[in-house]
């Protein structure tokens, strides 16, 4: 079934798309059909992208056969389709299908030339040709943009969309043409997500500056708009949006508050999405294609003239192409001739020219013969193979990286199993493949795209555990490493591991639409832990415990609730009882001695429930310890009306009251709490839910524990606690059973195993006894699981962007020629800057350093301390202060003892 047909959208599969395009978008998607022209090395990219992201229908249209330059382009095409003659566009087509079941995926084969009638085009609502000659382009554009009506106008059932997309890749080069038409509304234009500011003060003039609490920056730009909430005094603002202006990084201004009450405290802001219409020039194709002065996207300021001259090159190819029905031939010299001819005509219509001869770079587009057998040499260490790992390793089948008869190779390991979610983007897995080692099923798949390619998957984390595996031996023999990495911890040390066996290493992350990729190269850049960026804000622990002011408190605290009791209580308690597990270790302590742990599992043990009844009875007491006595203590040390040593209210914002919660059976999410609870309860203590009833739910709050129950936890001596054991242990209570519980691993995107609910619930609970507006389940388990939005087209992206740097260090390029890049596909915006160059330390005037010096020196079986440091003055010139390895100091000579160590080897 498509998703269009229940509007329901599978959460299991799209839950990272969706934190990037909303529901809405979502849902119009999944209503929207595609015709998709050209089945070759650009199409069926386009087709992967948009078949994962979840489209209603898909035609792919191609008329030609599949042939041997295919294999090295299309990752769809394989050597028996090339035998077998078959057609490209059926080739792919199965393979596309199986990408998504919920999406649609015809196939057409029939003709689209200058006669073909269009109006099969109306059931579409998006057109994207590629591989097109320029006059059909400007056709079927002209049809497409006539077919829209102005965008008051719009209705989906009168007047169906007709977005036009043309775009061509060339070697290096490439091209995007849109047309939407005259206007089209972005209801989201930046893509991110709103944010909450606390208030520390709002002036009454004209304009009103608002003061960010604490001095904090605001991060916001001019232009945005804010809506406001909680603030005393200036009421006025309660509930109405403005658009501020920037004064500094902690205030702003938005407008005429002199008329307003005086603000006196709290308050707070919240950015708000305002829906854009974009009015476009009415230029399509036809009449874009000859503009005397064409508005071009300069993303590398370093070299402001290569667009218009690609664009220039890509105009003559246009003409080259209508004159010779083909492209031109590599090495042919008439075909070059040619070619320039036509660029000198099309610059001649520019207002700006470009240089055109020798130097005219944007016709040398492609990879030389040379640096080809560079890349198959080569040996390359990827450390992940989630979205960027897939499509890396598409890039490097494609690029024939690692070839096994060129003595290449390619090394992968990630210790992760394939999730449902991860079909979304990691194109290389198929719901067949869930539970299975990513890596394993990542290289069989990446052999299917090339044979050739000599691969090696590992399942271990690359970390200081598994030196033993990955040690400088092992680096000695790589050419590059590759990051496809979701955490900055594993970055730096692999960027330690790199620098330290001087390996070039090419990073690259994904935010939603968000992507980046940095390059580092021995000698040449800066390495990745040169800079650090600033830590993530950790929420306050005493916010957490006591003093939640907006949801991402509330829903980390029921996260911080889950690590605790579910997975951290059980943990300690096998722990415990592996290490004391005799009568002699009790006795032990009675002595004197100490046992860790002792207190938390005589709690732990005096509670453990035997039957369903037993965990709903825990599950109850929570709910009053965490919804009810917390508060009732908190209003007890700090009544409402308390004020601090300057006559300030303690309960202003961002504190908040807390207001006790009476347990109430009806209310579905006390309920839901309590259900939740107990099968985690459950889940621990190994009780079975088979048949299990929730009648017997007790609702008085003076309940005790069950019978069978006996033990209790006294005024929280430990000593005390060790008798009990003593006891529990002599007298036979302890089984072996009773010494086994199963500790929890959260795990978001399993909704049968209760671990959401429980969150979810909980979070609810304490935002509601804080009255605190609630999250849906989407957005807590996005915070509650540090979620990471995506699509696939930003992993696409950025892992095409580093097999680009991959071209270059296989080359032994120049540092100029390396570059990084920042791009955001919701404004849009790309931007490559050249690498920082790695810093120099001078010793003196002939002898510096950088992090990526080795300096050697060569001893022998008896060499001493003392011929070490006569071997550096020698070979170097300089005096050495002291000697060092790690942190241990070998020698300083002002400490004792020292000068004795000259002696030893």
């Amino acid at each position: 079934p498509n998703m269009a047909d229940s509007m329901e959208i599978d959460d299991s599969l799209y839950s990272r798309q969706r934190y990037v395009l909303g529901d809405s978008a979502m849902h119009q998607m999944a209503q929207s059909s595609v015709f998709l022209s050209g089945m070759g090395t650009l199409g069926v990219e386009i087709a992967k992208n948009i078949v994962l992201a979840g489209v209603k229908v898909v035609t792919l249209h191609d008329s030609r056969l599949c042939d041997v330059w295919d294999l090295g382009t299309n990752f769809f095409i394989r050597e028996e389709d090339v035998q077998k003659q078959k057609k490209r566009v059926e080739a792919v087509h199965s393979r596309v299908a199986e990408l998504n079941p919920y999406v649609q995926v015809n196939s057409s084969t029939v003709a689209l030339d200058d006669i073909t009638d269009l109006s099969f085009l109306l059931q579409y609502q998006c057109v994207v040709l590629t591989e097109t000659s320029l006059n059909l382009q400007k056709r079927i554009d002209h049809f497409c943009h006539s077919q829209r009506p102005p965008i008051k106008l719009h209705h989906p059932k009168l007047y169906p969309l007709k977005i036009f997309v043309a775009c061509d890749v060339l070697g290096m080069c490439s091209r995007v043409f849109c047309d939407f038409g005259e206007s089209f509304e972005v209801w989201d234009p930046t893509g991110e997500e709103p944010k909450e500011l606390f208030i520390q003060n709002i002036t009454q003039e004209n304009p009103g500056v608002v003061m960010c609490l604490d001095n904090r920056m605001h991060g916001l730009q001019t232009g945005q708009s804010v809506c406001f909430r909680e603030v005393n005094g200036m009421t006025e603002l309660n509930g109405t949006t403005h658009q501020i202006k920037v004064l500094s990084p902690y205030s702003f201004a938005i407008g005429d508050t002199s008329s307003f009450q005086s603000y006196l405290h709290g308050g707070i802001l919240r950015t708000v999405r305002v829906p854009r219409t974009f009015h476009f020039v009415r230029r399509p194709l036809k009449q874009c294609c000859h503009l005397h002065d064409p508005k071009l996207l300069i993303p590398d300021f370093s070299k402001p003239e290569v667009p218009l001259q690609i664009h220039t090159t890509m105009m003559a190819l246009d003409l080259f192409q209508e004159h010779h029905s083909r492209l031109p031939i590599a090495g042919c010299v008439q075909d070059s001739e040619d070619l320039l001819k036509l660029v000198e005509e099309v610059n001649e219509t520019l207002k700006s020219k470009v240089s055109v001869g020798d130097r005219y770079d944007a016709l040398r587009v492609c990879i030389g013969e040379s640096l080809l057998s560079e890349l198959h040499k080569l040996r390359v260490f990827m450390v992940g193979c989630g979205a960027i790992g897939c499509e890396m390793l598409k890039n490097f089948a494609l690029l024939g990286v690692g070839l096994a008869r060129c003595s290449g190779e390619i090394c992968i390991t990630d210790p992760d199993l394939i999730e449902k979610s991860n079909l979304n983007r990691q194109f290389l897995f198929r719901p067949q493949h869930i539970q299975k080692p990513k890596s394993i099923t990542a290289a069989a798949a990446t052999l299917d795209i090339n044979p050739e390619l000599r691969l090696e998957a590992h399942l271990n984390k690359v970390c200081p555990a598994t030196e033993d595996a990955y040690n400088d031996t092992f680096y000695s023999q790589l050419s590059v490493v590759v990051t496809a990495l979701d955490n900055v911890e594993a970055r730096r040390y692999l960027d330690s591991r790199c620098v330290s066996n001087q390996k070039a290493l090419l990073d690259s992350g994904t935010m939603g639409t968000k992507g980046h990729t940095e390059i580092i190269v021995p000698n040449l850049t800066e390495s990745y832990n040169s800079h650090r960026d600033p830590p993530e804000e950790e929420i306050p622990f005493c916010t957490l415990k006591s003093f939640p002011a907006v949801i991402e408190h509330t829903i980390q605290w029921a996260r911080d609730k889950f690590e605790s009791a579910f997975s951290h209580k059980p943990s300690m308690y096998n722990t415990f009882w592996q290490s004391h597990l005799s009568t002699e270790d009790v006795l032990h302590v009675s002595a004197g001695e100490s046992m860790d742990g002792a207190f938390q599992v005589i709690k732990l043990l005096s509670r453990r429930p035997a039957r369903w009844e037993h965990c709903l009875a825990l599950a109850r007491l929570k709910f009053d310890k965490y919804f009810k006595r917390k508060a009732l203590q908190l209003l007890h040390s700090f009544p409402l009306d308390t004020r601090l040593k300057d006559g300030t209210l303690f309960w202003q914002s961002p504190k908040r009251p807390p207001n006790p919660i009476e347990f109430d059976i009806k209310d579905p999410l006390h309920f839901g709490f309590l259900v939740s609870t107990a099968r985690l309860f459950a889940g621990i203590y190994n009780v079975p839910l088979n048949g299990y009833s929730l009648n017997r739910i007790e609702t008085d709050e003076t309940v005790k524990k069950p019978d069978q129950m006996k033990l209790t936890v006294s005024s929280a001596e430990e000593r005390e606690a060790i008798s009990q054991l003593e006891e529990a242990i002599t007298t036979g209570f302890v089984t072996q059973e009773c010494l086994r519980m199963s500790p929890l691993v959260f795990e978001k995107d399993n909704d049968s195993n209760g671990h959401m609910d429980f969150v979810e619930a909980a979070a609810t609970l304490r935002a509601r006894m804080y009255a605190i507006a609630p999250a849906d389940r989407l957005q807590a388990k996005r915070i509650a699981g540090k979620i990471i939005p995506a699509i696939a087209t930003a992993t696409a992206a950025v892992a095409g962007l580093v097999a680009l740097e991959l071209i270059k260090v296989a080359g032994a390029y120049g540092f100029e020629s390396f570059k990084n890049c920042f791009f955001n596909l919701a404004l849009p915006v790309v931007v490559l800057t050249e690498t920082a160059q790695v810093k120099r330390t001078r010793i003196r005037d002939d002898i510096s350093f950088s992090i990526w010096e080795r300096w050697s020196i060569v001893g022998h079986e008896d060499f001493t301390l003392s011929d070490f440091l006569s071997a550096v003055r020698e070979k170097y010139g300089i005096e050495p202060t002291m000697v060092v390895h790690g942190v241990k100091m070998l020698y300083v000579p002002v400490m004792p003892g020292h000068s004795k160590r000259l002696k030893l080897t």
